[in-house]
């Protein structure tokens, strides 16, 4: 979903960095953000943000109280819009209602069904997707397997082809035995990386995934 669908540094990174200010009166930086990323077990971006926190702060702060500022930021209060409202779409107009003629079409993402609602409801009101497997969805997050065999279950038939942005994606296809395809934004770092951990091809945006197809 994130960074392939969805552009998320004015969302989920920018919440990411005001959630860090917030407790640790730090500023991280994307590229920073980037780093943990690369180096895989930090899709939760709740994990990641207390994470930082003692890094670059030097302060514990509770999980529950890391969610709920994170989520503050996110959704925004009746006085502040949420950062969720800075999202874009990746894809090209018509893109997906392509691929929906060809494949079925699902989603696997580290988001909350409430974060991962709103989107899909403004950017992709008429894509049917065959199945969504969000956070809630599974015992254990990227870079388990479980989403993509919650979706290989559910289409016992077909061939699977996962589609993601970083090496924790990249790890969970490589368990469930599924193909990877790797989006990289341009970041030729990430997209060896995704390489390395077995995507068959890198693209550097969704929108060339139909020709590579």
């Amino acid at each position: 979903m994130d960074s392939v669908l969805a552009e998320v540094g004015g969302s989920f990174m920018a919440a990411i960095q005001a959630t860090v200010q917030h407790f640790a009166g730090v500023e991280v930086s994307l590229a920073q953000i980037a780093a943990y990323k690369k180096a895989g077990g930090w899709n939760n971006d709740w994990l990641l943000s207390q994470k930082l926190i003692v890094d670059l702060g030097k302060r514990e702060v509770p999980y529950a109280e890391v969610v709920a500022a994170f989520q503050r930021f996110f959704f925004g209060t009746d006085e502040v819009e949420g950062l969720i409202l800075r999202e874009t779409w990746i894809p090209e107009s018509g893109l997906l209602e392509r691929l929906a003629e060809r494949y079925a079409l699902a989603i696997f993402t580290g988001r909350t069904r409430d974060e991962l609602g709103p989107t899909l409801r403004r950017f992709a009101p008429t894509i049917e997707w065959s199945i969504t497997i969000t956070e809630e969805d599974v015992a254990s997050s990227k870079p388990a397997p479980d989403g993509l065999l919650a979706i290989a279950a559910a289409h016992p038939a077909s061939e699977l082809i996962y589609v993601g942005d970083n090496v924790d994606d990249a790890r969970s296809a490589r368990s469930a035995g599924v193909r990877f395809i790797g989006v990289s934004e341009g970041d030729e770092e990430l997209a060896a990386l995704l390489r390395t951990d077995g995507a068959e091809a890198v693209v550097e945006s969704v929108n060339q995934l139909e020709a590579l197809l």
